[in-house]
């Protein structure tokens, strides 16, 4: 249930705080005074869209706050205080919108979730709705609860289906390219590429190629090192040997020795492995020729199959998978048949269970959808809903229609084919009212409702939304006196001016209040005598209706 509304710059609303009560909360004012600003806000609320567009004039930011009441929302134990929730949604110039669920940061889909456990809205937009057929089959679905679902196996169907297809699309071209696969495989297996091959060839040929000059360079090192008189090695050991000399007399030097003998060690160290490393080296013509012959096979795989070994090698393990594809596809396609056969039973099946509870949803929904009519002045009425087979899809395999006639005698038809405007708005509450999740302490919100009614067909809303509000708080946007008469809590939404700028506001009335603004809506801009008794008797209707 929303408790409080919050609005800030917000169209023509500077800042706005309006609190809500348990049952019947109707808007009323002028045409144009911003009633639906109330309805749309709280659409935020819910993960409508957003636009800069609403954001007021001047202004860098809009943003739109409810709390509600949710005595049972476990899932966010962590941001509901004392049984209750805030949701806020802040609109930037740019056109980004934030989300917070109790003062914590949200994404937009998370409102989404949580709108059917928290209120639901119905508009002329919803009213257009019930043209749909896919809408009308969700509806049934709501209302029959079926716990079932088809889809997972229609997926897997038509997967299993396109997969079918492509192969057996395919097989001819991949017959005809399986004897270049195996040639391929083949060419690339003859010779048999390793990973680093041709990395360690490179660098082993580069090594034979410059054999002299490496010799030359490493023979001079190791004789400054190690193999000539003055060499390295000699040099640090004389001076070792002096710094003995030295510390026999002055032992401050110690620390200069001790700082001078790991590099004796260390020349040492140097010296043998060059000596290895020069031992080893020899010119081997026979090797590099090796080394060029494989290089050169190696090299024309590369121009062929990849720029390196690694993608050559990664071609290969691609050719093998097409040609086991290949060479297994009939294998494959026995699978794929027998898979598809057994899904489609499976499918079937469900499809038959969920045909079966759609009918039998379908026979008692028609029933209360048309005793909610006879309480909206459409006594008279019949109402069917049309179960047929249709192609299968992730829904199953029917198609639903709602049928309607509004007059003994005539068949029913289509929707968008009989009902007139009045006559809509009045299905469209009785269906919602059927829908409904009795006694879920929701906010249901209906924008004008009202349209194209009058007389006892609006009484017969106004008396069916102060039922539906015994159980759910209900929020509803109105034109009419007679539905304004059955009021919980009536709130006025005027424009004025206010420092050279139009803005919002509501108020919520006392009986004084509602007595003027009834009258008003009755008698229009001259508030008579007549209109003031009449909205005395349109109140104390509602209150005698809230009795019953």
């Amino acid at each position: 249930m929303l408790l409080e509304l919050v609005i800030e710059n917000y169209a023509v609303v500077d800042r706005l705080r309006v609190r809500f009560h348990p049952g019947l909360n109707l808007l009323t004012g002028e045409t144009g005074s911003g009633k639906s600003i109330v309805v749309d806000a709280l659409g935020l609320l819910f993960g409508g869209r957003a636009s800069a567009d609403m954001i007021r004039s001047g202004e860098d930011r809009a943003r739109i706050s409810g709390i509600f009441a949710v005595p049972d929302l476990s899932r966010l134990d962590a941001v509901v205080e004392d049984g209750e929730l805030l949701i806020e949604r802040e609109i930037l110039a740019g056109g980004k919108s934030r989300a917070f669920v109790g003062s914590r940061p949200a994404a937009v889909a998370l409102l989404r979730e949580l709108a059917p456990l928290l209120g639901d809205i119905h508009g002329q937009h919803e009213q257009q709705l019930l043209f749909s057929a896919e809408a009308q089959l969700r509806m049934l679905d709501s209302f029959a609860e079926t716990g079932e679902s088809a889809g997972e196996l229609f997926t897997a169907w038509t997967e299993a289906g396109k997969e079918l297809g492509e192969l057996e699309r395919s097989e001819q071209e991949k017959l005809r390219l399986l004897d270049l696969w195996s040639f391929q495989k083949k060419e690339i297996e003859a010779t048999t590429p390793k990973p680093g091959e041709d990395v360690a060839l490179e660098q082993e040929r580069r090594l034979l190629m410059n054999l002299g000059k490496i010799q030359e360079s490493a023979g001079a090192a190791f004789a400054a090192l190690y193999d000539s008189p003055e060499c390295a090695l000699t040099l640090v050991r004389a001076a070792l040997k002096k710094l003995d000399e030295v510390g026999r007399i002055d032992p401050a030097v110690a620390a200069v020795r001790e700082a001078l003998e790991p590099a004796a060690i260390g020349i040492s160290e140097a010296s043998y492995a060059l000596r290895d490393y020069l031992d080893k080296l020899e010119a081997d013509p026979a090797r590099l020729e090796q080394i060029e012959e494989r290089l050169s096979a190696l090299d024309k795989l590369k121009r062929k199959y990849g720029a390196t070994v690694e993608e050559v090698l990664a071609f290969l393990d691609q050719t093998q998978q097409q040609i086991f594809a290949v060479e297994n596809a009939g294998e494959r396609m026995a699978q794929l048949r027998k898979q598809q056969a057994e899904l489609a039973s499976q499918f079937a099946a469900a499809a038959a269970r969920l045909t079966a509870k759609r009918k039998k949803a379908a026979r008692e929904l028609e029933r209360r959808v048309v005793t909610e009519l006879a309480s909206l002045a459409m006594e008279r009425s019949e109402f069917r809903i049309e179960v047929t087979e249709a192609a299968w899809s992730e829904t199953g395999a029917d198609a639903v229609r709602f049928l309607i006639s509004a007059n003994t005698g005539e068949e029913p038809r289509p929707l968008d084919k009989v009902a007139s405007g009045g006559e809509l708005s009045r299905i469209a509450l009785a269906l919602k009212t059927c829908l409904a999740a009795s006694g879920a302490g929701r906010t249901l919100v209906f924008d004008e409702v009202d349209a194209g009614v009058g007389g006892r067909a609006a009484e017969g809303i106004g008396r069916r939304l102060k039922r539906l509000a015994a159980s759910d708080q209900v929020l509803c946007v109105t034109h009419l006196a007679q539905i304004a008469g059955f009021a919980d809590h009536h709130y006025l939404v005027e424009k004025r001016e206010s420092r050279g700028r139009t803005v919002a506001s509501v108020e919520e009335l006392d009986r004084a209040g509602r007595v003027r603004e009834i009258g008003r809506m009755l008698s229009g801009e001259k508030l008579t005598s007549e209109a003031l008794k009449h909205a005395e008797r349109l109140i104390e209707t509602g209150l005698q209706a809230a009795k019953l």
